[in-house]
């Protein structure tokens, strides 16, 4: 039987790419029979070793003989114990039997079994379970046989709070645990940011902390600007700031031309009452909530609440554009670019994908597909036991959800191939840089190193990583310079410092000889290395480039020696004499410091990687000193958290009061036990 044909006759029933050559998972009585049948001439249609695919067919078909019939989650591991797969089954009998057969495996499925070396199973109530512990651990897990989400970020929302008298408006990631009105969500954090300063103009609710908002004693400057009614002096009556929290809400909540409605009214009475600068801020008001309204792009007539996914397939790679509509608006789109064997189909990918997109988020009441998905139903029923409410995923034939489909695919499909015209141009700038610096083929990992300090304070390292896709920025590394030995500005001694502690544990797991095995073993490593994509991205780096002269590569060098790493290329870019870009001189041991031609297309991306590394050391510096100087004494002290924090504060007033005051008097402090009196007084006593 021809792959093709098997196929269509023995489509599979798992969200997660499952082979579709599976056993009939109601024939699990005949499983023995079938199998005794194949075993003496499977028709296997692939190109490497049988003898590999024989062994490992060995391995399932021990593990399949003790298998109980019920529903459950199957994960295949190869010698290294490394993940090479997981899979959820209706009958786990049956689905792991349908590998032991040997029958027309596609190329994928063969390669899988060959590496095949244990199997682990967990057995589940119902399916449904099963694919909810499927998607979470393909999230954990990242098998490279599964479909994988490169891009995992949680979604910010916009949050008004309902926890303090004057609600205060703010985004918000992660768990809800706050109590108050969630929107979204958004698809990145510049629409809430945009979203958030014309709510601010529009309704001037507090943006501010609550131990910020509680210690004010006159208007603060989003009060002079009207940003904020300033409830935290007295400015507005807090039931007059409840109604413009009750508005923003409505407006969020969809109830947009209503709010607007009922500003236009307001507006008019004050202009015929002459009260033109009330009438002023209204009209000012009316035009923040139209320019939030103009900025959200496509919007629904007859779709209250929905996500939108459409995938778009392109040289045997995916894209999958995710549109969010809350309260008949447009919340912004997301494109995903995910990691799927070329052989799966588009039915395939995108089901799977949804399974891991909605593992940690809960799913609208609609959910928008552009393709079949077998398991649909199973899918929603699972994805509807996480809510209070039911899901439907539903593939629109018509009307205006066909519509809002379409638009998404052709978002997806532009994604996809701007993608694939950036990495053909991303290659060939990395096979002239390869060429520029004489290495032997075009490198596939690139390392960006640069210090950012002021005078040796708040000293940190970046490191920055680019390969065939642009910059991976799930890979960037900062190293705190902890080196009590250095002369504070010391950038040899601080390079040496981040290009031992990011190869010694480098070495350590992933050796490439005997001496680098021994050097790793002797010391122990410091810093954790990130985890890679082993098929796009290797562990080891071809090329390290150092911002810096000579003296900054003879140091780089210097480090890598000590840990036998010799075979990295390393490059240093000194800049010109007057910092100009263009001007950039390289240095490359066991070559004359050279440059590059002035409008060479090689010099430009290498500008862009010295750039990035630069503003990547530098923003982590300006965060490290902007927590240094806001950092309180408090902090510092076991047992005081916010709310004991909060109380010595009000109570003293500042944290001099705290430190000059006396045991007995810490100890009156409302809500402060003696116990933790006794901490606070310790702590500033001997540090005085």
């Amino acid at each position: 039987m021809s792959r093709e044909n098997n196929r269509e006759t023995a489509k599979h029933k798992s969200l997660s790419d499952v082979p579709p050559e599976d056993l009939d998972e109601g024939d699990e009585a005949d499983d023995a029979t079938e199998l005794s049948q194949t075993d003496e001439s499977p028709e296997i249609d692939f190109d490497f070793e049988e003898g590999a695919v024989k062994a490992g067919t060995e391995i399932i078909r021990r593990f399949w003989s003790t298998l109980p019939s019920g529903p459950g989650v199957y994960r295949m591991f190869d010698a290294k114990g490394d993940v090479l797969y997981v899979g959820k089954a209706k009958n786990l009998k049956a689905r792991v039997g349908s590998y032991a057969r040997g029958q027309a495996h596609s190329n994928r499925i063969a390669r899988m079994i060959s590496q095949t070396a244990a199997m682990e199973f967990v057995t589940t109530a119902t399916e449904t379970e099963a694919l909810l512990l499927e998607a979470n651990l393909i999230k954990q897990l990242k098998p490279r046989f599964n479909v994988l989400m490169r891009d995992d970020k949680s979604f910010p929302y916009i949050l008004v709070t309902a926890d303090s008298e004057a609600p205060q408006i703010v985004k918000h990631r992660g768990a809800r645990r706050r109590k108050g009105s969630y929107y979204g969500p958004f698809a990145n954090v510049w629409a809430v940011n945009r979203t958030v300063n014309a709510l601010q103009r529009a309704f001037l609710l507090r943006t501010c902390t609550d131990s910020y908002y509680e210690n004010r004693t006159r208007p603060c400057l989003l009060y002079q600007i009207k940003r904020c009614a300033g409830p935290c002096t007295g400015e507005i009556a807090l039931p007059e700031y409840q109604a413009l929290a009750d508005n923003a809400k409505a407006f969020l909540a969809g109830k947009s031309n209503a709010v607007k409605d009922r500003m236009r009214e307001e507006m008019q009475a004050a202009s015929e009452l002459m009260e033109f600068e009330r009438a002023a801020r209204f009209r000012d008001r009316i035009s923040a909530l139209s320019a939030i309204q103009g900025t959200q792009g496509v919007n629904t007539q007859g779709v209250e609440e929905a996500d939108v996914f459409a995938l778009d397939e392109q040289a045997g790679q995916f894209c999958i554009e995710v549109f969010f509509f809350r309260n008949f608006q447009n919340w912004g789109n997301r494109a995903y670019f995910p990691k799927a064997d070329r052989s799966m189909t588009a039915d395939e990918v995108l089901a799977s994908f949804m399974g891991q997109f909605y593992d940690d988020k809960p799913a609208p009441r609609l959910v928008l597909v552009s393709h079949v998905i077998e398991d649909a139903e199973l899918l929603a029923a699972a994805l509807s036991s996480r809510t209070d409410y039911r899901v439907d995923i539903h593939l629109p034939q018509r009307g205006e959800r066909k519509n809002l489909v379409e638009y998404a695919q052709r978002n997806a499909k532009e994604a996809l191939g701007r993608r694939l015209a950036d990495t053909a141009s991303q290659g060939k700038l990395l096979v002239a840089l390869g060429q520029s610096f004489g290495l032997a083929a075009a490198p596939r990992r690139i390392e960006v190193y640069d210090n950012s300090h002021i005078m040796g304070t708040n000293a940190v390292g970046g490191m920055i990583v680019a390969g065939p896709t642009g910059f991976a920025k799930t890979h960037y590394r900062t190293f705190n310079i902890k080196s009590e030995e250095l002369t504070p500005g010391d950038d040899y001694g601080m390079m040496r410092e981040v290009l031992q502690r990011r190869f010694k544990r480098l070495v350590k797991e992933n050796p490439r000889n005997p001496i680098q095995a021994a050097i790793a073993d002797a010391e122990p490593a410091e810093v954790a290395m990130p985890e890679v994509d082993s098929e796009t991205m290797p562990v080891w780096p071809d090329l390290v480039l150092i911002d810096g002269g000579k003296g900054q590569l003879d140091a780089a060098r210097t480090a890598l020696e000590e840990m036998g790493v010799t075979d990295v290329a390393l490059v240093g870019i000194a800049k010109g004499r007057d910092r100009d870009a263009g001007r950039e001189t390289f240095f490359v041991p066991g070559r004359p410091p050279f440059k590059l031609p002035p409008r060479d297309p090689t010099l430009y991306f290498v500008q862009r990687l010295r750039d990035e590394a630069h503003r990547f050391a530098i923003g982590t510096h300006r965060a490290k000193r902007k927590r240094e100087m806001i950092k309180n004494p408090l902090d510092e002290i076991a047992g005081i958290g916010p709310t004991r924090k909060r109380a010595l504060l009000h109570h003293f007033g500042t944290v001099k009061a705290i430190q000059r005051a006396a045991f007995e008097d810490l100890a009156k402090t409302p809500g402060v036990n003696a116990a933790t009196a006794r901490a606070v007084y310790d702590f500033f006593h001997a540090q005085s």
